[in-house]
């Protein structure tokens, strides 16, 4: 169910919320892509050992501004699946949130794209979507 443009939405760079079994959430960057939600995490993150105990998760995307009115959602629900690391969807990833110049981005997110993702323990997660809804729920000020 999409009251709007499901891809447009989440080509933006928004913040996603993880929500695991415990229950937990993380706020976290992702990318979307190839009908899925993408995002990079290892070790040094909770996220990675609570979806090892448990794949089964729970993703919000939303926006919300009050001057306007505007109040869009996506909410999804799948199981995650840790795969290996690739520096081009890395890339992608990144320069949705910090821009095309890589020469101004901190030195630890051109660590990702530069660094061994197997000595680092860098992975992606991605979560398929079993279940998908995009509502627009905005009013008029």
């Amino acid at each position: 169910m999409t009251d709007f443009d499901l891809d447009e939405f989440l080509a933006r760079p928004l913040i996603a919320r993880v929500a695991t079994n415990g229950p937990t959430v993380r706020p976290t960057w992702y990318l979307w892509e190839d009908g899925a939600f993408w995002i990079l995490t290892g070790p040094w993150a909770r996220l990675t050992a609570k979806v090892r105990a448990d794949p089964a998760v729970a993703l919000v995307v939303d926006e919300g501004d009050i001057a306007t009115g505007l109040i869009r959602q996506v909410i999804a629900r799948g199981k995650a699946e840790e795969l290996p690391f690739d520096v081009a969807r890395g890339r992608r990833l990144l320069v949705r949130y910090l821009g095309a110049d890589e020469s101004r981005w901190d030195r630890r997110f051109r660590s990702y794209l530069h660094d061994d993702p197997i000595e680092k323990g860098t992975i992606w997660l991605r979560i398929r979507p079993e279940r998908i809804a995009a509502k627009d729920i905005s009013y008029t000020v």
